[in-house]
């Protein structure tokens, strides 16, 4: 049965890999290299011209200005905020649809894991119910091997 610090370490890993995930997408978008990856539409409208084509070697590949390394999550809140219709114009459905499937999903699961954390903590913390079962990881293998009515010396013959 997993520990409160296995439980911890795993959450840590995630948020931390969620961050870095973040970070990565941020500083990749900020990169000339990437404009077209990033801004098509800007493009087809002619909105915005080729890095590539002008200026020298290294401002092609990098971004230079590092002013916009100190602000490069600023388009956060403005995304969030804007009207699904400029949205679309702006950035394109797939954003549109991404973004709405995200705060769906936050009006969703933030309220869920409050009201669970508001129960189940309280719950766990004043009963032993988990301590006195004593259940091993093995315990449950077992388990599911005669609910499927297989020995372990089977569990070769499924791989």
């Amino acid at each position: 049965m997993a520990s409160v610090g296995d439980i911890a370490v795993s959450a840590g890993f995630n948020l931390l890999s969620a961050f870095v995930f973040l970070l990565a997408f941020a500083l990749l978008r900020i990169q000339p290299f990437n404009d077209r990856v990033y801004f098509p539409k800007w493009y087809l409208k002619g909105l915005r011209n080729s890095p590539l084509q002008t200026g020298a070697f290294a401002s092609k590949i990098v971004n230079l200005d590092f002013k916009s390394y100190l602000k490069f999550l600023n388009w956060m809140p403005d995304a969030i905020k804007m009207p699904e219709s400029e949205l679309i114009e702006h950035a394109g459905l797939d954003s549109a649809v991404y973004l709405r499937i995200y705060l769906v999903g936050l009006k969703i699961f933030v309220p869920v894991t409050v009201l669970s954390l508001l129960v189940l903590v309280p719950v766990n913390y004043t009963t032993d119910a988990l301590s006195l079962t004593k259940a091993t990881f093995s315990d449950m293998i077992s388990f599911q091997f005669r609910t499927y009515g297989l020995n372990r010396q089977d569990f070769g013959l499924i791989l």
